[in-house]
């Protein structure tokens, strides 16, 4: 803003805005469309800034990544397949897709996208609810327009950039669901692994739970390859962590003949399955018997109205997990090498993924922790290694679906239960968010408790949920904070004193805090001022002034008192020694957002406190961080009080009537909007008083409470004893 040459000459800055119209910013828009157009066009394709770049040794290292993950994710399929109720083979149909497709959309290049344990749970259970109230509908059908309307769903949020939509949804929720499931998916594997045919594995868990020990006598065969097998699993994982350590020269090698334990798990127990077999006409465990090769599901979805209607009520939590899930680990694992992802972009590509792979028979796929982590850990570079590990897929597929059937279920439900561990979050996990937030770890037992007692539907809707009451409240019924302030130790160079500026119960310099000088009060609320809580500030306000000063006049009769006057004679006589309220210095530094609400909330508090002390209360606003806020306050008059067009600095008016006054109430006086000096109300000469650089245009406004408490002494002068008098007089 130009300066005058009064203040050129002394060096003065005033500080005001220019506010942009809105007919200018959208000119500047209308310029910018072509070239946000083709930003956006562009940025659906991330592969563009990066594949011509790629190189040999990118290559190499992708290569490996890639079979590695693929060794991993073929006995994983198969096993997610089985809880999901569908044929194994539809774990291959999905993470087929989910690897070859989400490199063309990828901005993580380590996240590896297929089935899930607790994306197969929602399936399975989903499945189960719907064959059982509808046979007709067959399971295959329900996952393949599962598939394609999550995926046309998540598609169309992440084409629209609603992807903020996912930082509504706290760490501890998603924790909770996916802990629940994990605990879920891993009594559900409990029969398999020992062979017990008896118990209803669609049951809740705390069924399967009994049942298991009531029918555990009934154990077969198959506990041999189940237990074997987690033992397997388990010893080898730390015995190569520990060796890697003792080791460091060797432990990349530990580190991939630990990846392998799956494969080389499944190949033993397979061959050892097919020896036991050789000569019986029925086999003595649990095999997956026949797996068709190659794309047998491949089709165009046939999508009836009776099945979309029968999967709607799971749309909602299938969306959820999609983007949550995929989302969370992408984010954690850029955290982690470096590199930012587009939340957006990378909801579109798992949209995308989905909606392709229900061509292909396959359920909805999502970002997989454990094989993201062992394809980061193995040196991924790009996300072409995802093809790589597509193309080991293929292979099984194709070469070796007749070795398949005699995997034994034993063997995969190990698999299972040594995948979902990692997914449950622990003691230690507990313990750090117990001292974090008490509120958020209700959250996170809520939502493993219900997913283990119902179904992860209901988990959850619960976590979910819960987490958004929890953040209502908070914004409704933020922090207030009383401030006092302490003398500072001067630099040597002025003897003018400085102050902090804190909260009076503060529990480490509370004892330090001096009162501010009398009739001059200041507060800070830890919340933008809004509509959920405008008439929770306005009370706290009112209420933290009146307990500080005193009331105006003497107890009027009962026939002069107002209705709502709530005057009490034995309080306000022990008041009677508070001084009047001159000034309420409103700290902004934390309000990032003033709406229509929240002003009309401080103006009902300047009415209420001008009506309580008689005369006008000004009203001084600290440390105001966005010029929009600046902006309200200065259309609400609270630039220059007492607030122009109003005869009456008492009386109450509205800044944004809801309901139009009526022609036949009662007619408010107005004068012109030009400020006039009225020192009967608390005004003053702006140029009189001397703020120190910088100041605002606007009086009432500071960019430090040191100077808003100097300016509010400096008016207190204005107030002489004998106006005071009069007004008492007066009222």
């Amino acid at each position: 803003m130009p300066l005058s040459p009064h203040q050129q000459n002394v060096g003065e800055i005033i500080i005001d805005y220019e506010p942009e119209s809105y007919r200018k910013q959208t000119q500047e828009f209308l310029h910018q469309l072509p070239h946000y157009i083709q930003e956006y066009i562009l940025s659906l394709f991330p592969v563009i800034k990066w594949i011509h770049r790629y190189n040999l040794q990118w290559l190499i290292r992708d290569v490996i990544a890639g079979v590695t993950v693929g060794v991993v994710v073929v006995p994983q399929s198969m096993g997610y397949a089985k809880i999901a109720q569908l044929p194994p083979q539809y774990g291959l149909y999905t993470a087929f897709v989910g690897l070859c497709v989400y490199c063309l959309f990828a901005t993580s290049k380590d996240i590896s996208i297929g089935p899930t344990a607790v994306m197969s749970l929602l399936v399975g259970q989903t499945i189960t609810r719907i064959t059982s109230e509808n046979p007709n509908i067959t399971g295959p059908e329900i996952a393949v327009t599962m598939c394609l309307l999550t995926g046309a769903i998540a598609m169309f949020i992440g084409l629209v950039r609603l992807g903020i939509l996912v930082d509504f949804i706290p760490g501890p929720a998603i924790a909770g669901f996916m802990t629940g499931s994990a605990i879920t998916i891993s009594i559900g594997q409990w029969p398999k692994l020992f062979g017990i045919k008896a118990v209803n594995t669609q049951d809740s868990s705390y069924l399967i739970f009994g049942n298991f020990f009531k029918y555990l006598p009934t154990t077969k065969l198959d506990v041999a390859f189940g237990l074997s097998a987690l033992v397997w699993l388990y010893g080898v994982r730390f015995g190569c962590q520990y060796l890697g350590k003792r080791y460091p020269k060797y432990a990349n090698h530990f580190f991939f003949f630990s990846i392998m334990r799956n494969g080389v798990l499944v190949i033993f127990a397979t061959l050892i399955a097919f020896l036991i077999n050789i000569g019986k006409s029925t086999s003595p465990i649990s095999i997956v018997k026949t797996v068709p090769a190659g794309f047998q599901a491949m089709a165009v979805p046939n999508i009836t109205t009776d099945t979309v209607s029968s999967v709607a009520s799971s749309l909602p939590s299938g969306v959820i997990i999609l983007i949550l899930e995929h989302v969370a680990i992408a984010k954690s694992f850029g955290r982690i090498n470096d590199y930012s992802i587009n939340p957006n972009q990378e909801i579109v590509a798992i949209g995308f993924t989905n909606i392709w792979a229900s061509f292909f028979g396959a359920y909805p796929s999502t970002g997989s922790f454990s094989r993201t982590a062992i394809k980061a850990r193995s040196g991924v570079k790009t996300p072409l290694a995802g093809v790589f590990s597509a193309l080991v897929v293929i292979l099984a597929l194709y070469a070796l679906t007749p070795a398949f059937y005699y995997i034994p279920d034993a063997t995969l439900a190990a698999v299972v239960i040594h995948a979902v561990s990692d997914l449950a979050s622990g003691p230690e996990y507990m313990k750090r968010l117990a001292k974090v937030s008490l509120w958020e770890l209700f959250v996170f037992i809520a939502g493993v408790i219900i997913t283990f007692f119902t179904t992860v539907e209901y988990g959850i809707y619960a976590a979910v949920g819960l987490s958004f009451v929890i953040l209502l409240f908070r914004i409704a019924r933020p922090r207030f904070w009383s401030l006092g302030r302490i003398p500072l130790t001067g630099d040597g160079k002025t003897t003018e004193p400085h102050y902090l500026y804190v909260a009076q119960n503060h529990p480490s310099l509370g004892p330090l805090v001096e009162d501010l000088p009398a009739g001059i009060l200041m507060c800070r609320v830890d919340e933008s001022f809004t509509y959920p809580n405008s008439a929770f500030i306005s009370d706290k306000i009112i209420s933290y002034c009146k307990q500080h000063t005193r009331r105006h006049a003497m107890l009027l009769t009962k026939g002069e008192r107002a209705w709502n006057d709530d005057a009490n004679p034995t309080r306000d006589a022990a008041r009677a020694q508070l001084p009047r309220l001159h000034a309420l210095i409103l700290d902004f530094s934390t309000v990032n957002r003033l709406d229509s609400s929240g002003l009309q909330a401080i103006v009902d508090a300047q009415n209420a406190l001008n009506r309580y002390a008689g005369h006008h209360v000004e009203f001084h606003f600290a440390n105001i961080i966005h010029p929009a806020i600046r902006t309200c306050l200065i259309a609400a008059g609270m630039a220059d009080q007492p607030r122009s067009g109003l005869s009456d600095p008492t009386a109450a008016r509205e800044i944004l009537p809801i309901v139009p006054a009526s022609m036949d109430g009662p007619v408010q006086k107005v004068e012109s909007q030009e400020h006039k000096s009225d020192s009967s109300h608390g005004s003053f000469d702006v140029e009189k008083i001397s703020i120190h650089l910088p100041r605002d245009r606007y009086p009432f406004f500071h960019w430090s409470a040191d100077e808003a408490v100097k300016t509010a002494l400096q008016t207190l002068a204005y107030r002489t004893d004998n106006d005071t008098e009069s007004l008492d007089e007066t009222v």
